[in-house]
This record gives structure tokens, sequence and C-alpha cells, in this order.
């Protein structure tokens, strides 16, 4: 049996009691039986990973260290965090439309990926059949445009170009005609797990349509590691750049995977070099079943040095950035008084945003939570 394979031994009734259904689940570990039950309660997602993106790491000569993205561990079982780590549920307007920050409009229009990260922070809704998914696109365009302070939306899941390009121009078909909308994101792992995606030349039409409504058109992409990006991803990013679609790029610091100096300087360097920006590098949250994730904050820190000393000052564009529940904490450093300190790139009060705070650092923290005031 191939690696993520399940096969279900048994799923019976005797009388009225339905007797559990048991899975064998190929872990990271090995295989083992595991019913319904322990996955649904341990948060456990399928595995599901594109043949593209398999064969990308495998022939990375970076396997050791992709692998833990996609395929489960056992560590999944042991793993505690909450489920909803930035406060999404607090955040939500409109079912479907969260609007945290003043200026932004996030809308879930999908809870589907091409391959399901073992670390994602949506673990309570990817690949289930979600009621957050937005289901009413008349009531979430009137939503934004009575908001004027909302400058830019971003479509979110799951992944949204998981969605055919009809079903993606009709969701913009409610955004275009609202003049304060001044760009339309679009955040995705498609451009690593599926490349080909980006060579329909329906969504390059989509993508300049909303172009020529004067409105920035953004793809944010989301490469953790330099052994994801491929010639294919390289060539669609370019040939879109060159029809003026912007790019900017997120990475997660992942333990086992990217927490790695070089490493993640030569995966900025290379988003730098084929015009894909920089953008954020998250602290990676402490989402149930994949909290194992978390790489301590000191050691963090030591990391970022490590890059802004590999990278020159025009690839020097992203942040260290933890999304937590009070707003976006940009993590600037450890003081000589042993505390951590930061400020907030983004936070629901306007006044806070900059700001900067700090709170008494200990050992093997990787949270703001762990911290005490």
């Amino acid at each position: 049996m191939k690696l993520g394979q399940s096969n279900v031994d048994t799923t019976a009734a005797i009388g009225a009691v339905a007797q559990p259904v048991n899975t064998v689940m190929t872990f990271l570990e090995g295989a083992r039986v595991i019913t319904e039950d322990e996955l649904q309660a341990n948060n456990i997602t399928r595995h599901r990973v594109t043949n593209f993106y398999r064969e990308q790491i495998t022939n990375s000569g970076h396997y050791e260290q992709l692998k833990h993205i996609v395929e489960p561990s056992l560590r999944e079982l042991e793993s505690p965090g909450s489920l909803d780590t930035s406060g999404e549920h607090d955040n939500t307007v409109v079912p479907g439309l969260q609007h945290k920050y003043a200026q932004t409009g996030l809308l879930l229009v999908t809870d589907r990926c091409a391959s399901y990260c073992r670390y994602c922070f949506r673990k309570r809704l990817v690949g289930r059949d979600s009621d957050e998914i937005a289901p009413d696109f008349i009531r979430l365009a009137h939503y934004v445009e009575s908001h004027p302070e909302i400058t830019n939306v971003l479509l979110s899941g799951g992944d949204p170009f998981m969605l055919s390009t009809a079903k993606l121009d009709k969701i913009i078909d409610y955004l275009l005609p609202i003049p304060h909308l001044e760009s339309i994101r679009f955040g995705t792992k498609m451009v690593a797990f599926a490349p080909k995606r980006f060579e329909d030349p329906d969504l390059s039409a989509l993508l300049q349509r909303i172009r020529r409504a004067g409105k920035a058109a953004v793809i944010v992409t989301h490469f953790d590691h330099i052994g994801e990006i491929s010639s294919a991803a390289e060539r669609n990013i370019r040939s879109l750049s060159a029809q003026e679609v912007q790019f900017f790029n997120q990475s997660v610091l992942l333990a086992r995977v990217n927490d790695n100096s070089e490493i993640l300087a030569e995966t900025f360097g290379k988003c730098h070099q084929m015009g894909v920006h920089p953008y954020y590098l998250f602290q990676s949250r402490p989402v149930k079943a994949a909290s194992h994730f978390q790489v301590p904050l000191r050691r963090g820190l030591e990391i970022v040095r490590g890059i802004n000393q590999r990278l020159n000052g025009l690839q020097k564009t992203f942040r260290y950035i933890m999304s937590h529940y009070t707003g976006k904490i940009e993590i600037l450093d450890i003081g000589a008084d042993n505390r951590l300190y930061m400020r907030y790139h983004q936070n629901k009060n306007p006044e806070k945003i900059g700001k900067l705070f700090s709170r008494a650092y200990l050992e093997g923290a990787c949270w703001l939570d762990d911290l005490e005031a």
C-alpha cells in the first residue's frame, strides 16, 4: 500500500449498534489502524497530495525535510492546541467574510486544497464540508460596499484556485463595481502544488479584467522551501508578472522543514529573482494536530538574523510575524533585559499599530500566550 492510502477494514452494525470504522493509515512512522472517531477527535486531516508535488519534492534533494509538509505523522495525535488561533470566528461579519483589520476583507471561498498541509491553521474547515464558506456573494458584496475603509479583499479558503475560473469570474463580478476596492488578492499554494493551473488562458483573462477595472491583481504564493519552487512555477509566475500581476510570498517557519537560515535565505532570494516579493515569515501557530511544527521564538529570531545576513538590501522585504488573536505582531528581538520586543503590524485598534511592547521571555516559548506580561 502506498503512503497515505487507507483501507476501511470494518463497517458493520450489529442490531442497533454501529461498530467503529477502522482505517489503516500510513504515517511517517509506519502504518497504524485508527478509527474514524480518532481521526475526528484529534482533527487529523486526510492525506492528499498532487502527483506533481510528490515528484517535485522527491527530486528536489530536500525530500527528508519537505515530506513533513504533506505526509501524516503520529505527532499529530499528541499535538495540542486550538482550531482557531487568530479569532476568525469572532471576526466573521457575514458568513464567509472576515473583517479583522480595517482595510481588508477576507473571503473564504472554498474548503478544498490541491494538497493538504499538515501544519494548516484552518484544519477545522479544510477538506471538510464547512459552513464557514461564503454562501451568498450578494450579501458579502453589500457589506464590503457599505464599508469604504475596505480597500482590498483577499480570496482564501482552502485555495481559491481550486475553483473553476468561471466560478472565480462570478465572484469577481460582485467585487469589481465597488469603487473603493483598490486590489483583489488571491492566497494560494497551488503554484507549488499544481502550477499548470496558471496556464489557463481564462485565468489570465480574469486577472487582466481586474487590472482593466483599475484595481491591482495580486497573487500571494506560499513557498516554504526552495525545494518547492519548480521550473513550471517559475515559468508561470514570470508569464503572469509580464502581464502586470503582482506576486508576494508568505512562508511559515516550520520545525524539521525550513528552520534553517540558509534554506530560507535561498528561498527568499529565489522568490526575489523571479519577481515575487518576500512578504511574511509566519511563526507557526499552536494549532491542534499541528503545534509540533512550532519553533521557539529565540530560535526563530536567530534564524531571521541569519537570513538577513545572507540577503542583499533589496531582498529583505519580509517581516517575521505572529498572526495572533489580537493582531499581526512583528517579532523584533530579545533585549539584554530578557524581554521579547514586538510591535503590532496590524490590529483592530488602529492606535496600536506600530506601537512597541514587550513580554518577559521564557525559554522554549513559541507563542505570545506562552509569555508573561
